[in-house]
């Protein structure tokens, strides 16, 4: 069967979704159209085909142990001169988002693996493009606002015509039945993934 390149991420719900992708389209960055707008759980990582079963069970076990959350975005970061992004800033949800990767990489699941950087969430609007337009993505967005409630993560596998589709959602457990999300998250969330 070969194997797949596959993402976890939390979408950003509309309006908001669209907008931003509309502003990184703006900005000139050729992926905005391919990659729906997103807090990563997961960066690209390539898994067997075959083995896709048992990453869904894997991914609805960490979703039944979790509850909605609130998420809120302000405001623009870089990781520049590290990486070449510009991102909106998750001020609310943070440590919720941590808790989460933490658990889709855990060790003793189908999708464990290193990350090359500290995981930071946020929301990439620019990535790889010229300095005057990361500039200006950076500025234009410097008082952006957004908030919701998370209620879900997905799974999305990246096509061969590089656009990343979503395959499965994973809604959180019942509020009541399920633990809550901790406030705290196992990992560090104040340094940079640097992953788009």
């Amino acid at each position: 069967m070969g194997t797949v390149t596959l993402g976890v991420s939390i979408a950003v719900p509309e309006p908001y979704g669209s907008l931003l992708q509309e502003r990184r389209a703006s900005f000139g960055d050729p992926a905005a159209y391919g990659i729906p707008t997103h807090v990563t759980l997961l960066p690209p990582t390539e898994a067997e085909a075959a083995d896709l079963p048992a990453v869904e069970r894997h991914l609805a076990r960490i979703a039944t142990g979790g509850r909605p959350f609130p998420m809120r975005l302000s405001g623009t970061g870089t990781f520049r001169p590290l990486s070449p992004v510009v991102y909106v800033q998750v001020v609310e949800g943070a440590s919720a988002c941590a808790w989460l990767q933490k658990r889709v990489r855990d060790a003793s699941g189908p999708l464990m693996r290193e990350l090359q950087f500290p995981y930071h969430p946020h929301v990439t609007v620019a990535h790889d493009i010229a300095e005057e337009a990361m500039d200006r993505a950076y500025a234009e967005l410097s008082d952006y606002e957004a908030s919701w409630t998370c209620g879900s993560f997905a799974l999305y596998e990246q096509g061969a015509d590089a656009v990343w589709r979503k395959i499965n959602e994973f809604p959180f457990g019942a509020e009541g039945s399920a633990p809550a999300v901790p406030a705290q998250g196992g990992c560090s969330v104040d340094e940079p993934s640097l992953q788009p």
